[in-house]
């Protein structure tokens, strides 16, 4: 056994340390050239020589002879072995002749003769990383001592395992490369990683979802060849440049601030936004309260970016700017109406992240869900706020995952875009499924600061918490038990009530009954929208056959809603074939067109849906938002009448 780690270590050691002052050679295998094929092809040598970074070619301390091959399949331009490079023959006359840098090809990167030298770099990545890579079964047992050091530290480790997590990991086998590739670390799976990759969307080159080693061989690609690279996938770019300790001179000119698109449900503005990093003050664990609903009982996390007013530097009061900031939320996109739980435990439905408002999810959780918020900042260094807010910025335009309420819900996607967006070590070891579980984890491990919660009436002051809205109805109706000696105790009891038994009450109210009665019937009308929303979710599509024509209408407005709305969550659908990764100025036209085009088409299905959304209701639910309404009709008229006869209005 120890003769067996000695024999590892040393092995270590040498992938290490290597040859000093040796490098990458790449001599030509000239049998059956002519001077012009040798000439073409030592060109195209000397240029992915050129364009490697030095640190890439001394460390590849190896000879790799280059040659044309005729057996190669005919898709493909080229292969390596351990101490070879072939390239597909077909392609020479077209290199000698110059024609392959005008032939254009359907592949990635245009012409013939560019895949050529993308071709080169990419095999010639795939050996710099097997030759730091120890046989699959050493680096399995590597991997697996690396991620139990994650979770448990040093302390505890197996024998095995001592002195080899010291071991610096190249690219494909890199825990961070596979954070910000797409094979996160599995929450509640002691290290283990995703199998399967769900950034999917505006992906420069699908092989790259393969595996994590074709990932980083095709990156290495665009990182080398195209100047906007650094511009639309930054922190690949980042990794890469200190990985290698160097960047590519011919480099774009990278706009200020990411584009976003703001899926609140104001479908009369522009929902495409530039997100500035600059201007993101904190960031907040936000956490809706848990209530009785089935997909809801541990909570639901969020992140609040609090952005400042445009001219106002960083600092606390851009806390109050509650209009600028937005909320990072994950969530499963519903795109047939009906919420399955059976659904959300199989993953049918998709997670994407959301942006929203901030102003929408606080009324959307206290007044409509009557659940309340806690906004909780989290402990980050400033560089940690820019690089989680560039993160999500890719995020929003990549990810396209499956959404799973007990293993993939809100609480693992958020605590995964953290880990990727700050590489913050002490992120690592956290393993919680739950919100609520997540929540306490981070304040108990000092990354949240819950100590601005200790004043409860500071806290809603600045800000850190949002109350639900049944308290303030409990203390209307209180005011309603007072004065009408009504017989319920609690608010629910009294909304519970059909809306025409709660009229006959009206009259008896003087304007201090009455302005409490607004509001508790204003509540009764939210409450039971929230119902009719349920409704339309158990019984939309499963009586869809049963339903009578005249329903046609609502149902074709609600279906082109759905189909319309889902890139919001996934904005890539508005530049399919177009550009990879974050977009550029280039895209930014079609970008306002395709957006604009699919929020006004939104805007008039919306309004067609708020004429004949109710057909789609029962009578008896239908008939229920008719007496609410006229209830407030009632009560309004009352108030008015009241104020004529006996003066001013007071508010309880």
């Amino acid at each position: 056994m120890k003769a067996a780690r000695a024999w590892l270590a040393a092995i270590a050691l040498g992938l290490l340390t290597g040859t000093a002052n040796a490098g990458l050679r790449l001599p030509l295998d000239q049998a059956d050239l002519q001077p012009a094929q040798r000439h073409a092809t030592q060109t195209l040598i000397d240029e992915a020589m050129a364009t490697l970074p030095p640190g890439f070619v001394e460390r590849l301390d190896r000879t790799v002879r280059v040659r044309w091959r005729t057996d190669l399949p005919e898709n493909a331009y080229g292969r390596a072995g351990l101490d070879t490079l072939d390239l597909n023959r077909r392609l020479l006359p077209g290199l000698t002749d110059g024609s392959a840098a005008t032939q254009r090809t359907t592949r990635p990167h245009g012409t013939v003769r560019q895949e050529l030298l993308a071709t080169v770099l990419h095999e010639l990545t795939h050996l710099y990383d097997r030759a730091r890579l120890w046989t699959p079964d050493q680096t399995q047992v590597l991997m697996q001592c690396r991620q139990r050091e994650q979770v448990l530290g040093a302390v505890g480790l197996p024998d095995h395992c001592r002195g080899q997590t010291a071991r610096r990991f190249t690219l494909s086998d890199d825990p961070r490369l596979l954070d910000l590739a797409g094979w996160p670390q599995r929450v509640g799976q002691r290290g283990e990683r995703e199998t399967l990759n769900a950034q999917v969307a505006r992906s420069p080159d699908s092989y790259e979802l393969t595996s994590p080693l074709e990932f980083v061989a095709v990156n290495m690609e665009y990182f080398l060849l195209d100047p906007t690279y650094a511009c639309r996938r930054p922190s690949l770019n980042r990794y890469f440049s200190e990985h290698f300790g160097w960047q590519p001179q011919d480099r774009a000119e990278c706009a200020p601030g990411y584009p976003i698109l703001n899926a609140g449900r104001d479908f009369g503005r522009t929902p495409l936004v530039t997100l500035d990093p600059q201007r993101v003050y904190e960031v907040d664990y936000l956490f809706a309260e848990a209530n009785d609903a089935w997909a809801s009982r541990w909570g639901h996390t969020m992140l609040r970016l609090v952005i400042c007013a445009p001219g106002r530097p960083r600092g606390p009061d851009c806390r109050l700017d509650l209009d600028e900031h937005l909320v990072l939320s994950y969530r499963a996109f519903v795109g047939d109406v009906q919420l399955s739980s059976w659904d959300g435990l199989t993953g049918a439905y998709p997670s994407r992240l959301f942006v929203l408002p901030l102003g929408q999810v606080i009324e959307e959780y206290t007044k409509v869900e009557l659940r309340s918020l806690a906004s909780i900042p989290l402990k980050l260094e400033r560089s940690d706020i820019e690089s989680l807010v560039e993160r999500s910025a890719e995020v929003h335009w990549s990810y396209d995952g499956d959404y799973y309420f007990l293993s993939n819900n809100c609480a693992v996607e958020t605590l995964k875009l953290m880990r990727s967006g700050t590489e913050r070590p002490e992120l690592t070891a956290l393993d919680s499924i739950m919100p609520n579980g997540l929540l306490e984890i981070l304040i108990n491990r000092g990354l949240a600061d819950a100590s601005v919660l200790d004043d409860p009436r500071e806290a809603l002051r600045l800000g850190y918490r949002f109350d639900s809205y049944r308290d303030r109805y409990q203390a209307m109706f209180a005011v309603l038990r007072e004065r009408l000696a009504l017989p319920q105790t609690e608010v629910e009891d009294w909304l519970a009530l059909p809306a025409a038994e709660r009229r006959r009450w009206f009259e008896q109210a003087d304007l201090r009954a009455s302005a409490a009665l607004l509001l508790v019937e204003q509540a009764a009308l939210r409450r039971e929208l929230l119902l009719a929303q349920n409704e339309l979710k158990r019984r939309y599509l499963g009586g869809r056959k049963q339903r009578d024509s005249g329903l046609d209408k609502a149902d074709g407005a609600l279906q082109e809603i759905l189909a319309n709305s889902g890139y919001l969550s996934r904005p890539a659908e508005l530049l399919e074939g177009d550009g990879y990764g974050l977009p550029q100025l280039g895209e930014w036209k079609r970008l306002e067109r395709e957006s604009g085009e699919r929020q006004a088409r939104l805007n008039a299905l919306n309004q067609t849906l708020d004429l004949e959304v109710r057909k789609l209701l029962g009578d008896e639910r239908r008939r229920e938002l008719e007496a609410i309404e006229v209830n407030l009709t009632g009560i309004r008229d009352h108030l008015q009448a009241l104020h004529k006869a006996g003066g001013g209005l007071v508010l309880p």
